[in-house]
């Protein structure tokens, strides 16, 4: 699926998809779950994960300033704190959007 329109509604992401479905996934959860290796970390060739520390969010963080198409595959929010170097795919974006659904983490 591809989205038809993309928007931050209130303190949500809210995506309509070409098949008539609608998605709303919280902006906390998607800053919370940022798929960038700076947040999520990096694995090696070993399987090693290498992860920045962790770093309290400040008050903008669950903030989107603005929103970057990346080709046909994703967007890349600039959050209101500066952070702008996840890409969220359409898959990423359905995935965490169940697993918040469904109680469980999206990985």
């Amino acid at each position: 699926m591809r989205p038809t329109d993309i928007q931050p509604i209130g303190q949500e992401l809210a995506v309509k998809w070409d098949d008539g479905t609608e998605t709303f996934v919280a902006l906390e959860t998607l800053r919370r779950y940022c798929p960038c290796a700076a947040c999520m970390g990096e694995h090696d060739i070993f399987g090693n994960l290498y992860k920045a520390p962790e770093r309290p969010y400040g008050p903008r963080a669950f903030e989107i300033a603005q929103i970057r198409p990346v080709g046909g595959y994703a967007i890349q929010p600039t959050w209101g704190d500066g952070h702008q170097t996840g890409l969220y795919t359409w898959d990423w974006i359905q995935r965490v959007a169940a697993a918040r659904e469904d109680g469980a983490h999206a990985g």
